[in-house]
């Protein structure tokens, strides 16, 4: 899957205005200000493609991004307390709705700050998914600014903090020194593009 091709479609404060699930989707999920869209600029290879913030709370809105046969939809951060209250409902409807309708969702990727422990807001998400069965990995953003000592504590800490986590896939990852990215675009190559047309591409090329 070429990352560069991505394009952005739309973005949508309701969740009545949600396009129809036309393939499989894979969404970005996180506390406001936990790096969602510095990640994906990185795997993106843009500098401003997803627009980062230094205000938590600045993303209301769902934002749909299309590369090839697949959507990658950026959902908006959860968790600020300061904003108003009606707002705040609305991004709460926002987020329940998009994951309320039928749609063909491949992997949802959770982003946490890895500094520090998991929110209520973070437990209420995951045990979510965990009860509707959906795949989900967590991504443990700002990996750099820990020490090697420190990373491997707040990895082990997770673990427990987390319902089940001894069975979560965890990702440390840097939009600051691109850790993680690779894994992250690997793992959406791998599930949007099935084996035997994997097989079949490269049994073309040694025909060829």
């Amino acid at each position: 899957m070429n990352f560069n091709k991505v394009e952005f479609e739309r973005s949508f404060g309701l969740s009545s205005q949600l396009p129809d699930s036309t393939g499989l989707e894979f969404v970005f999920a996180g506390r406001s200000n936990a790096g969602k869209s510095s990640l994906l600029n990185k795997i993106f290879n843009r500098k401003s493609l997803a627009r980062v913030s230094s205000m938590p709370g600045k993303t209301a809105t769902i934002n749909f991004y299309r590369c090839e046969n697949v959507r990658l939809v950026d959902l908006p951060g959860y968790g600020y307390a300061k904003v108003a209250h009606g707002e705040r409902r609305r991004w709460d409807e926002l987020i329940g709705g998009y994951f309320g309708q039928s749609r063909d969702i491949a992997l949802v990727f959770l982003l946490m700050d890895m500094r520090h422990s998991p929110s209520k807001d973070d437990l209420t998400m995951v045990n979510y998914l965990i009860d509707s069965e959906m795949p989900f990995i967590i991504i443990l953003t700002k990996a750099d600014k820990l020490s090697k000592k420190q990373r491997e504590e707040r990895f082990e800490a997770f673990k427990t903090e987390l319902p089940c986590g001894e069975d979560i896939a965890m990702i440390p990852f840097s939009s600051v020194t691109g850790e993680g990215a690779e894994e992250v675009c690997g793992i959406i190559s791998d599930i949007s593009e099935p084996e035997d047309d994997q097989e079949s591409e490269e049994q073309s090329i040694i025909i060829e």
